[in-house]
């Protein structure tokens, strides 16, 4: 009757506050796990003090970390009182400079693309400043980038710097700036090669030898290119591409890809030189062999007792002892005179 179908609801409703109950402890339990890496709370209260002292220096002050994401540097507008905080390939377009080291795609192309036309618009006569440190380029995005900067040429300098490495089209980019103005890092590298298909192509098979052809047309028209920057011969271009061409920054000069390398100024060094010490073996710095003494001054000016000879003070070649000797006898004549 009545009371077995209330019993068995009570039954139904115990069950399923259990199953709850145990639900949500467990939640709590794999909650609390994951915040504490499964650590009591001796072993979580000292891991927290770790943790702290981290980023903390000796003097118990909080250490200033570099940022993770892009740099962001202070720039104040022009008019402005106050400076505003901007990323800081921002701060170089503003200076109308643009590093370029990421892999050239489709996108990276038309943000290079848009970029230089807008510094063109803003000012045609100034000049631009092209740094490369770049992995590589895909063939036709490439070239639009490189259309781009001849035609920016006809109304102001480009100048071309590579950091680093330029591989494949990158190399024909940083050899496409004003003449004088191209230039590489002494330990940087150049990487010529031909360029294949971007990505797998599809279809047909009369379709893939028509885009085999185009492609096989555009890297005609880089070897071309190359050529008329180099002053060589397709032909010659063409056969230093069959493999892997790596070109040395020294190299690049004398292939006419770039015109000068960077090297930077030594301010008050000197070459040393080395010879090696006949008893130890060892290697020794060459230095002046030259004594110095009371008669011999160091300097480029001529010093009063300078090459000057004599035992006395003034250098007249006058004796300082006894009977007038001039020095030249030995110690027991010297006491023979004294004792005569």
């Amino acid at each position: 009757g009545n009371g077995d179908r209330t019993t068995m609801r009570l039954s139904v409703l115990l069950s399923t506050l259990c199953v709850q109950y145990a639900a949500s402890f467990t939640h709590l339990t794999m909650m609390k796990h994951m915040a504490t890496g499964g650590r009591n709370k001796s072993q979580t209260a000292v891991w927290g003090q770790k943790r702290t002292g981290r980023n903390r220096n000796r003097d118990g002050k909080t250490l200033v970390m570099m940022p993770q994401g892009t740099p962001m540097v202070p720039w104040q507008p022009p008019g402005s009182d106050y400076a505003q905080f901007v990323d800081i390939y921002s701060r170089l377009y503003r200076e109308r400079i643009m590093l370029i080291g990421k892999f050239i795609d489709q996108q990276e192309a038309n943000q290079i693309i848009s970029i230089l036309l807008y510094l063109k618009k803003e000012d045609p006569d100034k000049k631009i400043t092209l740094y490369f440190n770049c992995p590589g380029a895909e063939l036709r995005p490439a070239l639009a980038v490189y259309d781009t900067i001849m035609q920016c040429k006809e109304t102001c300098e480009i100048s071309t710097l590579n950091l680093g490495l330029a591989t494949g089209m990158a190399s024909l980019l940083c050899g496409s700036g004003t003449k004088g103005m191209r230039a590489a890092m002494p330990n940087s590298r150049f990487l010529l090669q031909r360029v294949g298909l971007e990505r797998p192509f599809q279809g047909q098979a009369s379709d893939i030898g028509l885009e085999v052809s185009n492609m096989k047309k555009s890297n005609d028209n880089m070897e071309r290119e190359l050529a008329k920057m180099t002053g060589r011969s397709v032909t010659e271009v063409r056969n230093d591409m069959k493999r892997d061409f790596y070109l040395s920054s020294d190299e690049a000069v004398t292939y006419g890809l770039i015109d000068h390398v960077l090297v930077p100024k030594t301010k008050g060094t000197e070459i040393v030189e080395y010879k090696r010490d006949p008893w130890t073996g060892r290697a020794i710095p060459v230095t002046d062999d030259r004594d110095v003494d009371l008669g011999n001054f160091e300097g480029t000016e001529e010093q009063k007792y300078q090459d000057q000879k004599g035992g006395g003070f003034g250098g007249k070649g006058g004796s300082t002892l006894p009977n007038g000797d001039d020095g030249n006898d030995d110690d027991d004549d010297y006491w023979e005179k004294r004792i005569s």
